[in-house]
């Protein structure tokens, strides 16, 4: 009987975004991250790439500029700040 009997098998990694290649990866970012992408991609060491494009294709896909260009003031009060609510000292 196997260990891990009952169990479901562990997600992929490829479950969880769908980008492929390095290609893809680097035409989702925006060009202010494609260089920072550029740059760490050049200093990985072999044994840590695919770590590293995992976490780069995922970041590159999950949705978050696109939230934040969705409704990017929504719920925010401006012009309140803390400290004129503090009470006067005597």
């Amino acid at each position: 009987m196997s260990a891990t009997y009952g169990m479901s098998p562990p997600v992929r990694s490829d479950d969880a975004h769908p980008l492929r290649t390095i290609r893809e990866i680097r035409a989702s970012l925006p060009g202010d991250q494609l260089v920072h992408f550029d740059a760490e991609l050049a200093e990985t060491d072999i044994a840590e790439l695919e770590s590293m494009l995992t976490r780069w294709a995922t970041l590159a896909n999950d949705g978050f500029e696109e939230f934040l260009l969705s409704a990017p003031f929504e719920d925010l009060d401006f012009g309140g700040r803390s400290y004129d609510e503090r009470p006067e000292s005597e």
